[in-house]
């Protein structure tokens, strides 16, 4: 039976789950737009939401939840990343649904950061 959990495990383990989730997090934080499969860009989507909520808040406590990036990239991030999201109250991602990948049929999404 359900038990209404919220979140997708990806058939992976806890640990590897989050370690996928920080690199394609990362990856969209760098490159502003991922293709992966659709559930991963679904999970990735909620994850870089609620981050970037929180970093708005421009705080200390907000800049350590971004250690999984370099220095480099944080400064990056929260000078021009936060920025374009300012006015902005929600929605910060966007999942496109691509077809299917040719090896496996797997379906594909693109992931994106809404300018």
């Amino acid at each position: 039976m359900r038990k209404r959990k919220i979140g997708r495990k990806l058939s992976r383990k806890r640990d590897q789950r989050q370690a996928l989730l920080t690199s394609l997090t990362r990856e969209l934080f760098n490159r502003e737009k991922i293709e992966t499969t659709e559930a991963k860009a679904k999970e990735v989507s909620r994850v870089a939401e609620k981050l970037i909520t929180k970093l708005k808040t421009k705080t200390l406590a907000s800049r350590r939840l971004l250690f999984f990036l370099n220095p480099k990239e944080i400064k990056k991030f929260m000078e021009q990343g936060i920025v374009q999201f300012k006015d902005r109250k929600g929605g910060y991602t966007r999942v496109v649904k691509l077809g299917p990948r040719k090896g496996n049929g797997a379906k594909m999404a693109f992931v994106e950061l809404v300018k």
